[in-house]
C-alpha cells in the first residue's frame, strides 16, 4: 500500500517530540504538508531541523503555542492555512491520586486533554466540510478504556476524547471528513523514557527490557509484552489520515498491544 498525501496539509499538535513528532515524521513522507506545533520556539525549532534532515524535500512550517487555553488555540490558528488533516495529539498525565486531585488540577487537565481539540475541531473542520475531504484523529489512550486507579482524572479526559470524536463524525456524517480516535497503549515515548531511565541505569538492561518489565508489571494483559514504540502508533495515525481509509470513520482504533481485555 503507497499512501500519498501530497497536496493535503496536516496539523499535529504537540508534534516537537514523542508520539507526536513520529505522527509528523510519518505524514511527512506521505509527501503531506506538516505544520509542527509545540509549546517553546527552542523545541519547534529543534523539531523542524530533525524532520527537515529525515524528510528533506518536506514542506514545514512550526507554530509555538500552548494549548492548555483558549488563548493558546487562537494563537496557533491566527494565520494558519488551510488544514486537511488535524491531528490532536497535544495531552498530559501524571499519576495523582484521586483523593487528592483538586479541582485545578482537574481544570487543567480537561482544558489541554479535551478543550484543545474541541478548539482546533470547532474551528477547522467546517472548512474541510466544505471542501469535501479531510481527516481529524484524537489521540487518546486505552486509559479510556482501561481507567487508571492512580489516574483517574487522565483516564475521564481520555474517555471524553473517544465520546468527541465518536460525536464529531456523526454531526459531519456524509461529508468526505472522518473523524477517529487512536488508543495506544505503553508506548517507549520520551517521557517514559525519562521515567525508566534510573532503572535502566541501576540493572544495566536495555531501555527495551526495563519497558518491558514495566508493561508486564503495570499492564499484565499486554499480548505484546512490550512497549509498543512510537513509529507503531504513528503508522496507524498515518493510514487514518490517508485517502485509503476513507470507509473508517467514528471507530476508536486500538494501538494498545492488546492490554484492553475484550474482543472489540
Amino acid at each position: 500500500m503507497h499512501i500519498d498525501l501530497t497536496g493535503k496539509t496536516a496539523l499535529v499538535t504537540a508534534s516537537t517530540g514523542g508520539i507526536g513528532y513520529a505522527i509528523a515524521h510519518g505524514l511527512a513522507l506521505t509527501g503531506a504538508a506538516v505544520i509542527i506545533n509545540g509549546r517553546s520556539d527552542g523545541s519547534v525549532q529543534k523539531a523542524l531541523a530533525r524532520l527537515r534532515e529525515a524528510a528533506p524535500d518536506a514542506t514545514l512550517t512550526g507554530v509555538v503555542a500552548d494549548l492548555g487555553d483558549a488563548a493558546g488555540a487562537d494563537t496557533l490558528l491566527a494565520g494558519l492555512p488551510a488544514v486537511d488533516i488535524l491531528v490532536n495529539n497535544a495531552g498530559i498525565y501524571g499519576l495523582v491520586d484521586f483523593f487528592e486531585t483538586d479541582d485545578d488540577t482537574w481544570e487543567t487537565y480537561w482544558q489541554t486533554n479535551v478543550m484543545s481539540g474541541v478548539r482546533l475541531s470547532r474551528a477547522l473542520v467546517p472548512a474541510m466540510v466544505k471542501s469535501g475531504w479531510g481527516r481529524v484523529v484524537f489521540i487518546s489512550s486505552e486509559s479510556g478504556r482501561n481507567i487508571p486507579a492512580d489516574m483517574v482524572h487522565y483516564g475521564v479526559t481520555k474517555t471524553a476524547q473517544i465520546s468527541l470524536s465518536r460525536g464529531l463524525a456523526k454531526r459531519v456524517a456524509g461529508s468526505g471528513v472522518t473523524v477517529n480516535s487512536v488508543l495506544p497503549g505503553p508506548t517507549l515515548s520520551d517521557g517514559l523514557a525519562v521515567m525508566l531511565e534510573e532503572q535502566r541505569a541501576k540493572t544495566g538492561k536495555t531501555l527495551e527490557a526495563v519497558a518491558a518489565e514495566f508493561v508486564m508489571a503495570h499492564r499484565p494483559t499486554s499480548l505484546i509484552q512490550r512497549a509498543a514504540n512510537v513509529d507503531e502508533v504513528a503508522n496507524m495515525v498515518v493510514y487514518i489520515c490517508s485517502t485509503q481509509a476513507s470507509a473508517t470513520s467514528g471507530a476508536a482504533l486500538r494501538v494498545d498491544g492488546g492490554v484492553v481485555d475484550d474482543i472489540l
